[in-house]
């Protein structure tokens, strides 16, 4: 407990510098170096916060402390000081476990903006069709949090499934919240192509990766074969008239990136880019986290593609998360874009295994 205290004492002293560093005149007139520090300045605020909450409620505790050793109260007074003196021990113990989760090691990439990647598995047309389910789910969510969702490419099918889609969200914080969402998704249900009633299983996986910025990834241009070609499928704009559609090959990994969402040969050239370099940083983070050691490594984590994280059983209405082991009777409205409960769940999970670990 001693470190953990003299670790907050440290960066409090940290985040006053901080303070006045930001009303120093030569700072202001540095955009980068203010940029810098009102991020570092803004990341350590909930902290420094809580951490000034849980001091005023360790020197109420004290003071009732001292108050009741006194002795010699009259009952009315005893009473309202072991009130204080409870009211602050609770208070400091709550405080204690939410710095304990301020203080857990970041994601680097959480603040990130994010592309997701839906594409239909087993099932034919009915994973293509759940693909399209899932893709109009994750676009309500993002509207319910207030973000902003940008279709990248586009491959529907012509029943009205997606084959393929890639789009970006934009929003504070949204690859912390939408992280959780990798893996495999299993749908159990009548499809509409059925017939005869059987309820089918289909598959759909999901990748969410963080939206890489050119700094951060850098390719070589003699690393890269691009195509051009004719929209097609049932999704394209403008079929057979012009060759604006895009396939990039990144050489060195085979990486294949396609997008024909666009009329402008040069706009779909800029969303295949910023989706491949999303890819390369996503395969370095992967290559990163397999040197951790697995014991430290989050039993929540982020989700392996080929790993089956979810089923949505229609004909019993209710939502499963394997790997929490939740399941939510209100698939209408999850489908419907209403993700904040399992998100919740999820991030508490990814928490308390993490301060297990810590613990170890």
């Amino acid at each position: 407990m001693a470190d953990f205290l003299a670790q907050l004492a440290g960066v409090e002293l940290r985040y006053e510098e901080m303070t006045h560093l930001l009303s120093d005149p030569e700072v202001v007139g540095d955009p980068q170096r203010y940029a810098a520090l009102m991020k570092e300045y803004t990341g350590l605020t909930p902290l420094i916060d809580c951490w000034r909450r849980y001091r005023g409620a360790e020197k109420s505790y004290r003071d009732a402390l001292e108050l009741l050793e006194q002795g010699g109260l009259e009952p009315d007074l005893r009473e309202m000081a072991e009130e204080e003196r409870e009211s602050a021990r609770a208070a400091m113990e709550a405080g204690e476990q939410e710095l304990k989760l301020l203080l857990l090691p970041k994601d680097p990439n959480d603040q990130k903006n994010v592309i997701i990647e839906i594409r239909a598995g087993a099932g034919g047309e009915e994973a293509a069709l759940f693909a399209g389910s899932l893709y109009r789910m994750y676009t309500m969510h993002v509207q319910r949090l207030g973000w902003r969702a940008e279709v990248l490419n586009l491959n529907e099918t012509e029943l009205g499934g997606v084959k393929e889609v890639s789009f970006s969200v934009q929003g504070e914080g949204a690859y912390s919240r939408l992280k959780y969402e990798s893996g495999v998704h299993r749908v159990q249900r009548v499809p509409e192509t059925e017939t005869q009633g059987r309820i089918h299983t289909s598959t759909v996986t999901v990748a969410v990766l963080p939206e890489a910025q050119e700094v951060e990834v850098q390719i070589d241009p003699k690393d890269l074969k691009i195509d051009t070609y004719r929209s097609s499928g049932a999704g394209g704009q403008h079929i057979n008239k012009t060759e604006s559609a895009i396939r990039i090959t990144h050489l060195p990994t085979g990486l294949v990136v396609e997008c024909q969402d666009e009329r402008s040969q040069y706009k779909n050239k800029d969303k295949a880019m910023r989706v491949l370099r999303s890819r390369l940083y996503e395969r370095q983070q992967a290559e990163q986290d397999a040197e951790i050691a697995s014991a430290r490594r989050s039993q929540v984590g982020t989700g392996d593609r080929s790993e089956r994280i979810r089923t949505y059983n229609f004909p019993q209405g209710r939502v499963t998360d394997h790997r929490i082991g939740l399941t939510l009777y209100k698939i209408d409205a999850v489908m419907d874009g209403e993700l904040t409960e399992l998100t919740d769940a999820l991030i508490t999970a990814d928490q308390t295994e993490k301060l297990r670990a810590q613990g170890e």
